[in-house]
């Protein structure tokens, strides 16, 4: 007899933080399709050779509250066109 939700539910809910961390980052692989894990992939891509780029010293280096100004300035101006 096939379980119910309830119940692979009420199992899933006795596993360890980590263990339902790992479940539920499977169930959402197993949702994506083939593009959305192309896409992924390359994000991946980039992070890796970002994350390279600093440990390199190639990196231009922005503080985190020039960012986010940037980021916030860019939207405004954005939104008045």
């Amino acid at each position: 007899m096939a379980r119910t939700f309830e119940d692979i539910r009420a199992d899933a809910l006795t596993l360890t933080f980590e263990e339902r961390s790992w479940l539920a980052d499977e169930l959402w692989e197993s949702m994506l399709t083939q593009e959305e894990r192309g896409i992924q992939q390359e994000w991946l891509a980039v992070a890796e050779q970002r994350i390279d780029e600093i440990e390199a010293g190639t990196a231009t280096l922005i503080p985190a509250d020039e960012a986010i100004a940037r980021a916030r300035a860019s939207l405004k101006n954005d939104r008045l066109l």
